[in-house]
């Protein structure tokens, strides 16, 4: 029976579940694929990383910096910032948390070895980390430092004690996977579970979960027919017509919260000749069409972003002009979606050299962002409407993320959300000119860049007062995206968890699902 029809058929039932209060199970669309903290800086790994680690600083639902390992800090000079650490602080095997730690910790994540991304792009700015005693912590920085906190938010603290040596492999087994978090890791079954239970030694506040079990379930379907069977407690990234269906379910709650994650194409603009880009018979390019803006601008004006929100995303989106929502401070209120004018498209597409179009290969994840391959699917029909031969490659994301470090595709889905809060550090990574000893442009895929862009960067980068630094984004961005068109952004999703009414969960940004953040209705 097809979901819907079977969604119907169950709307009325009277659902029970085999969960008590001290336990917990939620089924996720994105698996885990580390327990290294600092080695894939994924959202289905920072949801679990928030549970077993913590860091000097974190963040609320509002993305606001508050308190976590350092309980207060304050500027010495432009460059010297001094941090007092929580004391009693325990790790999961009872040994005691000190500066040293966190000294550790900084020399560890600037360079995991095969990281995909790495964390050096938090880090870039840290010259050298002192502990003066084992709660005192100095970060000085090469140069004045104005978003440190929101950086140094990803990086989780690791103790010397337990991954003085350790791998990756190390923390993937467990054995180096040892936090201050709510959480301690009892069992990671790739592909099927990984299973956390309380830390009754936690600093913070007690969470209501004894045990908490993430399932990944990457089928949409399978995970709402998870949740109604009582298999799980709670599920995310439903689709919108399930969302529809389960609001008349009295035994169902749902919980929506808008995401800062944007979708957007990242395009191949440094190669002469790019992998995947053909002319019309399939024979490989040798001048490489992505590097002229006028085609770029042209495969953007022939995206319906309208339709995509209605019919792909059910709805449950928002069309992008920029990497972030209208209106955060450093986004230019000059920016806004591209209209769909497919005639003004082949006409610039024409323009540009390539009225007879040209192939391409339009490559994504399916299992990662809510809609991913559909999205695909959808863009290669209006690009081939525009005339170009469009092919869709879409692929499991231990697959996808890999290839697209190594620079294997020509076109590809991106979807980026800053869990720093502000723009700075997410332009530097996604449109900084690559820079691997510096930690810029990290996921600059496609390997754009451009020196004047990298200089209103750099002079953001050192401008304390947030007024005058906003200003200097929104330029940024109005080159970049405006004049560019080095990426093409398309969407911000809207994230639906649903869940047993006899609990809550109000959300967490970059779809993020928070056991601890889970309680009983009161």
């Amino acid at each position: 029976m097809a979901i819907r029809g079977w969604l119907g058929a169950v709307a009325g039932l009277a659902l029970s579940w085999g969960a008590s209060a001290a336990d917990l199970k939620i089924g996720v669309a994105s698996e885990v694929t580390t327990l290294d903290p600092h080695f894939f800086h994924l959202t289905s790994n920072t949801e679990i990383d928030k549970l077993i680690y913590s860091g000097l600083v974190t963040q609320d639902v509002d993305l606001k910096v508050i308190p976590d390992l350092a309980v207060s800090w304050r500027t010495l000079d432009p460059t010297h910032w001094e941090f007092k650490l929580r004391e009693g602080v325990k790790w999961h095997d009872g040994s005691p948390f000190t500066a040293d730690d966190v000294v550790f910790t900084y020399q560890r994540a600037r360079s995991v070895p095969n990281s995909p991304a790495s964390f050096l792009q938090f880090l870039k700015h840290v010259a050298k980390t002192t502990a003066v005693d084992d709660h005192t912590l100095v970060i000085e920085t090469d140069q004045p430092d104005p978003i440190l906190l929101n950086e140094i938010l990803n990086v989780w603290v690791v103790s010397r004690k337990n991954g003085g040596n350790a791998t990756t492999a190390d923390y993937n087994s467990g054995k180096a996977a040892i936090g201050t978090g709510p959480y301690r890791e009892v069992e990671w079954v790739p592909g099927d579970r990984i299973v956390l239970e309380r830390f009754d030694g936690y600093f913070g506040d007690r969470p209501e979960w004894q045990r908490v079990t993430y399932k990944p379930i990457t089928s949409d379907a399978s995970r709402v027919a998870a949740l109604l069977s009582g298999d799980v407690d709670l599920i995310s990234n439903v689709p919108g017509n399930d969302a529809v269906t389960l609001k008349d379910n009295p035994k169902v709650a749902l919980g929506t919260m808008a995401s800062n994650r944007c979708y957007f194409w990242t395009l191949d603009v440094d190669r002469d000749a790019s992998p995947q880009l053909t002319d019309m018979d399939g024979k490989p390019l040798t001048r490489n069409p992505l590097k002229d803006v006028r085609v770029r601008r042209a495969m953007s004006m022939a995206i319906d972003r309208d339709a995509l929100v209605s019919r792909v995303m059910q709805g449950q989106a928002v069309a992008a002009a920029q990497f972030m929502p209208d209106g955060v401070p450093g986004t230019s209120p000059r920016l806004k979606p591209v209209a769909y004018d497919l005639m003004g498209a082949k006409k610039l597409l024409a323009e540009a050299g390539y009225a007879n179009g040209f192939g391409l290969v339009i490559n994504s994840s399916n299992d990662r962002y809510p809609n991913d391959a559909q999205v695909n699917q959808a863009v290669a029909q209006m690009w081939s409407r525009l005339g170009l031969k469009a092919t869709v490659n879409a692929m499991p994301k231990a697959i996808y993320f890999p290839r697209a470090t190594k620079l294997e595709f020509s076109v590809l889905l991106s979807g980026n959300s800053t869990d720093t809060g502000e723009p700075l550090s997410q332009l530097q990574y996604l449109l900084g000119t690559y820079n691997a000893a510096k930690g810029i442009g990290a996921g600059n895929n496609g390997r754009y860049a451009n020196p004047h862009l990298d200089a209103i960067l750099d002079k953001a980068a050192m401008t304390l007062d947030d007024g005058r630094r906003a200003a200097f984004l929104a330029e940024a961005y109005e080159f970049a995206i405006g004049e560019e068109v080095a990426v093409i952004p398309m969407l911000f999703p809207i994230t639906t968890w649903a869940m047993r009414k006899s609990i809550t969960y109000g959300g967490f940004p970059q779809e993020a699902t928070v056991a601890s953040l889970v309680h009983v209705t009161k």
